[in-house]
């Protein structure tokens, strides 16, 4: 069964060198172990070249010729010869496979040598018995083969420019995995295409008694948030995130070092606060999610995070800024008199807020606005002038916005904060004060977008919602220190 998974090609060649062509003993299978060796027509180096072979191919052996293997390539169905010092032969039986274990281990962090490992992977799968593939030995090699096919998946989605030369190699390698069963999906991102490892190898790893590391990396693998297709369906992405939540759940994060226990817990925070977004837009139940997004972060241990995985950790924080109002109950109560605010019904799928007074009800309120995003109503803030009120109101999964309403002398008027002035990416902006007088509140923005990251906390004009003050420590801006709300600076990931 597991070695079905690698596509009929190893099979085959298997097979081949199991069964002799003459009298002679089998000769067994040849990898070539570089790029771009020449497949010739005769066994010399002046001989016409039939095709040109990659690291990690697999080749019939034949005959030995000199210096030469005389081979057949059975995706070309061509035969001819190579040198033998270019390939590496094994007959895929129990007794080599402890060899080739070896070379997958070699060759397990060797950047650029993916397509080379997945074939080592593939001839040992192959030559392991049964008992091998179902210990830890087996287990070792499809942790290995996962890691092969999604690191090559991540250098071809890298947005460097690229050579012709490396484009050639690196569209080279896809095809050497795909010939053993390796599929990859790709989709849009941010402008360019990502590419991802579909996981059987990962799944199976899963699906074994694995050790707490390599399911905390068959599950970091499985779960890549930029692997999640944006035009995927809403309903399809729920049941895709719950199905993520429950992968990552498998991994015991405790027995884990603490490098690798963040990168855990930051995927599950995100996914987490995925989840609660979701939920509340169908209407259920979102707290308990939220609650969990929160707890997942805060578990994180900042001294113990890896330099590469500083942005990781902020987008997760992003994340679960965003949809944290989820785990926020509704005030319990609401002074009537004063301005505040009533939610209805709109059109399919909208939310109306309604701001309204003493005088103003529902029928004729001071100002009305409608929405296709999630209203937080507990993050309604009114100031103690009575002439602004801002409003938390999530358009995205992970991207809220603060809605301001300010009374002038013309009535009352809804201006939006967004995370950033980009297009939407992740981030948050939320209130984190009044400062007296009525003319001015406090923001904290943090987003990544358009490629570029930024965290700040700034004082705002109430009239025109300019910056006015802008600081990356909240301690800094003297107006934080006296007038930051106490309820915003306990629940905030912004202050981290």
């Amino acid at each position: 069964m597991l070695r079905g998974t690698l596509g009929a090609a190893i099979v085959a060649l298997a097979l081949a060198a199991a069964r002799p062509v003459s009298a002679e003993a089998p000769l067994g299978i040849a990898i070539v172990t570089r790029d771009q060796v020449p497949l010739r027509a005769a066994p010399r180096d002046s001989a016409q070249t039939h095709a040109l072979l990659w690291q990690g191919e697999a080749l019939e052996v034949r005959a030995v010729r000199t210096e030469y293997l005389q081979v057949y390539d059975h995706r070309r169905e061509r035969g001819g010869f190579v040198r033998a010092s270019q390939v590496r032969r094994t007959m895929l039986d129990a007794a080599e496979a402890p060899d080739l274990l070896a070379i997958v281990r070699f060759l397990h962090d060797a950047p650029g040598a993916e397509a080379l490992g997945i074939g080592f992977a593939a001839a040992y799968i192959g030559a392991a018995s049964r008992e091998a593939m179902n210990d830890e030995r087996g287990i070792e090699a499809l942790d290995a083969l996962g890691t092969f096919a999604d690191r090559l998946a991540h250098r071809a989605s890298l947005a460097n420019p690229k050579s012709k030369a490396t484009q050639a190699a690196l569209s080279a390698h896809l095809e050497v995995a795909a010939r053993y069963g390796i599929h990859f999906a790709s989709h849009e991102l941010d402008g360019r295409m990502q590419v991802c490892y579909e996981g059987d190898a990962f799944r199976r790893v899963l699906a074994l008694p694995s050790s707490a590391e390599q399911r905390a990396r068959a599950a970091l693998a499985l779960t890549r948030q930029e692997c999640v297709a944006a035009e995927m369906r809403p309903a399809d992405r729920h049941l895709m995130d719950e199905w993520r939540a429950g992968v990552l759940d498998r991994v015991d994060a405790a027995a884990l070092p603490a490098w690798l226990r963040n990168r855990v817990l930051m995927r599950r925070a995100g996914v987490w606060a995925s989840l609660a977004y979701q939920r509340a837009r169908k209407g259920e139940a979102a707290d308990a999610a939220a609650g969990r997004a929160l707890a997942e972060l805060a578990g994180v241990v900042k001294n113990e995070l890896a330099e590469e995985d500083a942005p990781i950790y902020n987008d997760a924080a992003m994340r679960v800024g965003a949809s944290r109002w989820a785990a926020s109950a509704m005030p319990a109560v609401v002074d009537e008199k004063r301005p505040h605010i009533l939610i209805a019904e709109g059109k399919a799928g909208e939310t109306c807020v309604l701001l309204v007074d003493a005088k103003s009800d529902r029928r004729r309120p001071l100002a009305r606005r409608c929405t296709y995003g999630l209203v937080w109503s507990a993050s309604a803030a009114l100031n103690r002038e009575g002439t602004a009120l801002a409003l938390a109101v999530q358009p995205a999964e992970a991207w809220r916005e603060i809605w301001v309403f300010r009374k002038s002398a013309s009535g009352w008027t809804l201006g939006i904060l967004p995370p950033a002035a980009t297009l939407p990416g992740i981030g948050y902006a939320e209130f984190s004060g009044w400062v007296p007088g009525g003319a001015r509140m406090l923001v904290a923005r943090e987003a990544r977008g358009e490629g570029k990251y930024r965290r700040r906390f700034e004082v705002v004009r109430l009239d025109t919602l300019a910056t006015q003050q802008q600081a990356s420590d909240p301690g800094v801006l003297r107006a934080f220190q006296r007038w930051q709300d106490p309820a915003w600076k306990r629940q905030t990931v912004s202050v981290r």
